[in-house]
């Protein structure tokens, strides 16, 4: 039978991490879930809406950047779990190995043996009888390159690089017109390349992909190495977090807590997260407090500043969604907040302080600290700015000399890393409302 992929294949993208899961509708109202994250929000009520249940969850490796929904769906839908069997889960899946294929009712799966993002990742072809619909790739190969293959320590990366390099050359062996799914895309921080489109075809890239393009394995390995930047340290923990599977029995809840108890969790190690817009946070915040803005990205900074095995309590609006703060902490491994400041910051009788959000204007001459990754340093920066990555500054802190105007690209970043000098007492002296090009074009002056 004909079968219309466009229909059939629905994604559903997590912004913030820049990944994408899938729903396969098999037509006869189940379906199957591929890469499913275990803030399963987005994926049941995109399944809703097409009138589908979850009949099986895929999982193309050990996901580095999300915990996986996998086990959840097994737990809540019934849904039998396909994985790599060299990935010894500890829960009950079906393990395959290279060229397995599992009968979906009319559809098949097959598995390909494609590791280099990670030592056990699978890609899955989708057929139909003996014809190929397209291909699952997970973090081999991705719009415009592979995912990165340092994420399972130092002393595996460059076989795991020279793996990469044979499993792109496998699958760019299928034909041309085939379509491509990937897991991993832009805003990925297991993605080198960065683009606007999520997926592609096996031509397309052989066209257009620089890795493709490389003559041969030692290119390849310096040319996908170069590309890679730092990550969060939570990477290094959710491969064997998702080995073991991860439920959640109930909707998580988050207690609201009085100043008293509060005081009382800070002075034991807790930390104090404010997740108020970058305004908000500017015109007054209590001391000590950490600026996590909560958006899409929230995740990725929680993860990369806070240490798992504290508590953390937050602050937010009462228009923002409590819910969503939780379960973009839970997806990364980490437990809910301890509890929130009961009534927000107005409920707060102690001290606060503020930060001067500044314009562009008011900023020619200063001392410039710029957080952005290096990537977008080197690709226009103040003059005369100093940098240091978000990522780093916690640990380099103290080596930040004299008051300095913080800047990222937008200022979210920014007034991260302005709470992270107060907390290490180098109160910087501002913060830039806006990036490079704001200042660029209100100076008048270019970029270094």
């Amino acid at each position: 039978m004909a079968v219309e992929t466009s229909k059939m294949i629905i994604p559903v993208v997590d912004d913030g991490l820049g990944n994408s899961s899938y729903l396969v509708d098999l037509g006869d109202g189940r379906a199957v879930a591929v890469d499913p994250c275990l803030d399963l929000r987005a994926l049941r009520a995109t399944a809703d809406r097409h009138g589908l249940t979850v009949a099986f969850a895929a999982d193309t490796h050990l996901h580095a950047d999300f915990m996986s929904g996998a086990v959840q769906l097994a737990a809540t839908e019934g849904a039998r779990v396909l994985a790599s069997a060299a990935g010894r889960r500890e829960f009950a899946h079906t393990g395959l190995t290279d060229c397995d294929e599992v009968d979906l009712g009319g559809l098949t799966l097959r598995a390909l043996a494609t590791p280099g993002h990670t030592g056990e990742h699978l890609a899955f072809q989708l057929l139909d009888g003996s014809s190929l619909l397209g291909v699952f790739t997970g973090g081999s190969l991705i719009v415009g390159g592979a995912a990165r293959t340092d994420l399972a320590g130092a002393e595996q990366t460059e076989e795991l690089t020279r793996a990469q390099y044979r499993s792109l050359r496998r699958l760019a062996e299928l034909p041309d017109r085939t379509p491509v799914w990937p897991t991993h895309g832009a805003g990925s921080f297991c993605s080198a390349p960065t683009g606007g489109e999520r997926v592609t075809t096996i031509g397309r890239e052989k066209a257009t992909n620089a890795l493709l393009a490389a003559p041969d394995e030692d290119a390849f390995v310096a040319q996908l190495l170069a590309g890679l930047g730092s990550f969060p340290p939570y990477f290094l923990r959710l491969a064997e977090l998702n080995r073991r599977g991860r439920t959640i029995a109930t909707d998580p809840i988050v207690p609201g807590m009085d100043e008293r108890r509060i005081e009382s969790l800070l002075a034991g190690g807790a930390v104090l997260v404010d997740v108020r817009p970058v305004r908000d946070f500017a015109a007054g915040h209590i001391p000590g407090a950490v600026s996590i803005p909560l958006r899409a990205q929230f995740a990725s900074w929680l993860g990369w500043l806070l240490d798992p095995a504290t508590p953390y309590i937050v602050v937010r609006n009462p228009e923002q969604d409590l819910a969503d703060l939780v379960w973009q902490a839970v997806k990364i491994g980490f437990a809910p907040p301890a509890g929130e400041l009961a009534g927000g910051l107005a409920a707060w009788q102690g001290p606060t302080t503020s930060t001067p959000l500044l314009r562009p204007d008011q900023v020619t001459g200063a001392a410039m600290l710029d957080v952005r990754q290096d990537s977008e340093f080197h690709s226009g920066h103040i003059p005369g700015a100093s940098h240091i990555e978000l990522g780093a500054l916690p640990a380099q802190a103290v080596d930040v000399t004299g008051p300095v105007v913080v800047m990222c690209g937008h200022g979210e970043r920014a007034m991260t890393a302005a709470s992270i000098l107060e907390r290490a007492g180098q109160a910087p002296a501002g913060v830039l409302d806006g990036g490079p090009h704001d200042w660029a074009d209100s100076s008048g002056q270019a970029l270094a």
